[in-house]
């Protein structure tokens, strides 16, 4: 599992910290860990919702989803 060090943070926010993570019942290093799980989740944007936004930015997308043969009637057998 990837680790990451963190240097050189204030004393007052090692402090705010070690607080939260007690008012959550976490180890200090578990509270930044969920705090950076929960930043990390607000980045992530998938496929599909990255194509709606575009398609709503420049006010939609027409797409021509006919396959070659899509005119021709089925065979009726009746």
């Amino acid at each position: 599992m990837p680790a990451v060090t963190i240097r050189n943070i204030t004393p007052e926010t090692h402090r705010a910290l070690k607080l939260r993570a007690a008012k959550n019942s976490r180890s200090t290093e578990a509270e930044i860990r969920a705090i950076l799980d929960e930043a990390a989740a607000t980045v992530r944007v998938g496929l599909g919702t990255a194509l709606y936004q575009l398609g709503r930015k420049y006010g939609g997308i027409e797409l021509d989803t006919k396959l070659p043969g899509d005119d021709i009637e089925p065979i009726d057998f009746s």
